[in-house]
């Protein structure tokens, strides 16, 4: 995985750590990044006009994770504000490789606290078999 960001990620959202993202050191739990990762993927589709829940009645498919790769570099704690980024490095007809990173923001700087790549795939709601992302849908991702 690269450290080096590819162009200007796509979508930021920003978020605050609460005591339940907290493990008993203090800091932010591991795989709770991958919480904020999801939300940060939800809220760039919602940005861009796709609810999720319609997506999959609409067109009776969904999105899920099937690779997910994380480096961790510096710990977040209770209260720290973050950004967390979501920008589309491939489309493919059936998934998707997005890349994410969580900055600690602060008045002086933004300090990256972890990054990942995620692919999704596109698969039918019903089978659970891979299945092509819908035309329109690619267009909106584009």
């Amino acid at each position: 995985m690269s450290t080096r960001p590819p162009s200007p990620p796509a979508f930021k959202w920003p978020l605050r750590i609460y005591w339940e993202d907290t493990d008993a050191g203090g800091i932010v739990f591991y795989a709770n990044y991958l919480k904020f990762f999801e939300r940060a993927r939800t809220e760039w589709l919602r940005a861009k006009g796709i609810e999720q829940h319609q997506l999959r009645e609409a067109t009776g498919g969904m999105f899920v994770v099937s690779d997910a790769q994380l480096r961790y570099l510096s710990p977040a704690r209770l209260d720290d504000e973050l950004i967390v980024t979501a920008t589309p490095q491939e489309i493919g007809r059936a998934s998707m490789t997005i890349w994410q990173q969580a900055f600690l923001k602060t008045p002086e700087q933004t300090k990256l606290l972890c990054e990942a790549t995620i692919r999704i795939g596109w698969i039918n709601a019903a089978t659970y078999k891979p299945a092509r992302i819908p035309p329109t849908l690619l267009e909106t991702l584009l």
